[in-house]
């Protein structure tokens, strides 16, 4: 049975209503006005809200207004009521997030399907989140334990024959074990970190003043640090022959040193995590009408388009037949990055021809 919040300050249109869905065998609540439509709304999270327009004190337009801002109400579907018929009014509501209007008088067949619609639409979006929240619980599930237990297991393993064995063991032979703890170390290390900053990131996208303060920094491009990353990213993987770089482009992207370093640091690890030794990885910049473009190239296995599309935190492409390392933050961590501070992340992919990253910024 669906739960419907009517608010209407009109008593014997409320009544109507109240009558009618009741009939229909909806649960039906009611409310006299905008502030109590808003009290019962917040407190009984009905399945659907019908509201009138025109009302004292709080208008429809403003009950919604107030509703959209709670995230335990902002997702209800909402149904105006109202005597006008004037397109900016309805503009206005549609703006704010309304998913229908009905013109009064309405007749009870136009009450029940514009309902019944909006209650079969609001289904299926649950449906899809509901299926989103599995795909990502899975991936949660297969992705992190793996992602944890293989450094753990490095540091655990490398320290147990240290203690066990310390008496006999060479000098060398202790100090290779104590580079492998240290590597194992570093990868947890380095998950911890990018867990952590996406969720940073996460929570920063519902606060618009911390978003101003990202998209007040500036950074001068390009840095030695900078371009000593991927030099060093890719001698360390043994693979400086195969790097082009081309970073000529000078210019003051909109963001911090450390966030644009971050953004290098993943998306190189990317493309030599994914590419065969042998294989060219380019990387440059061009700055043309106030954006700047940083693009990264690889000759690796690539991504379809269906997955570039379900790109997530968490989320890793053919697991079983690739047991490549990292728990799929670092995309989504560049593509969260590149949205907070005004720009965009693009993948133009052939499987097992040619992968095209580019993050795309705003620049002075």
């Amino acid at each position: 049975m669906y739960k419907v919040l009517i608010i209407e300050d009109d008593t014997s249109v409320r009544q109507n209503l109240l009558d009618l869905l009741l009939l229909e065998d909806f649960k039906v609540i009611a409310a006299e006005n905008g502030r109590i439509g808003i009290q019962l709304a917040e407190r009984e999270i009905p399945d659907l809200i019908v509201c009138d327009v025109m009302m004292p004190e709080l208008d429809g337009h403003s009950v919604l207004k107030l509703l959209r801002q709670e995230p335990s109400t902002a997702t209800i579907p909402f149904i105006f009521l109202t005597a006008k018929s004037d397109k900016i009014d309805f503009r206005q509501g549609m703006e704010l997030g309304a998913d229908d209007y009905l013109t009064k008088p309405f007749t009870r067949a136009e009450l029940l399907a514009a309902m019944t619609s909006r209650l079969e639409k609001q289904i299926i979006i649950n449906q899809q989140s509901q299926q989103k929240l599995d795909d990502l619980r899975s991936s949660i599930t297969f992705s992190l334990p793996h992602e944890m237990r293989t450094p753990l297991n490095g540091i655990l393993g490398f320290s147990a024959l240290l203690i066990k064995d310390v008496n006999i063991l060479s000098s060398h032979e202790i100090a290779e074990m104590a580079e492998g703890i240290h590597k194992s170390a570093e990868r947890l290390l380095r998950l911890i970190q990018n867990f952590l900053l996406y969720a940073e990131l996460e929570i920063i996208a519902t606060d618009q003043e911390r978003i101003n303060l990202l998209q007040s920094y500036q950074t001068v491009f390009p840095t030695i640090a900078l371009t000593n990353l991927i030099t060093e990213k890719t001698k360390r993987a043994g693979r400086l022959e195969d790097l082009q770089v081309d970073l000529h482009t000078h210019c003051h992207p909109r963001l911090s040193e450390t966030r644009l370093y971050k953004i290098i640091e993943e998306l190189i690890d990317n493309a030599l995590k994914f590419s065969s030794s042998g294989t060219m990885i380019q990387v440059n910049s061009t700055y043309i009408n106030n954006k700047f473009t940083l693009s990264f190239i690889d000759h690796g296995r690539g991504m379809t388009s269906a997955q570039i599309a379900e790109l997530g935190a968490y989320r890793q492409f053919e697991r079983k037949l690739y047991e490549q390392q990292g728990s799929g933050l670092g995309l989504i961590i560049v593509k969260r990055l590149a949205e907070l501070h005004g720009g965009e992340l693009k993948i133009d992919s052939t499987p097992d021809e040619k992968t095209l990253v580019q993050v795309m910024l705003p620049c002075d």
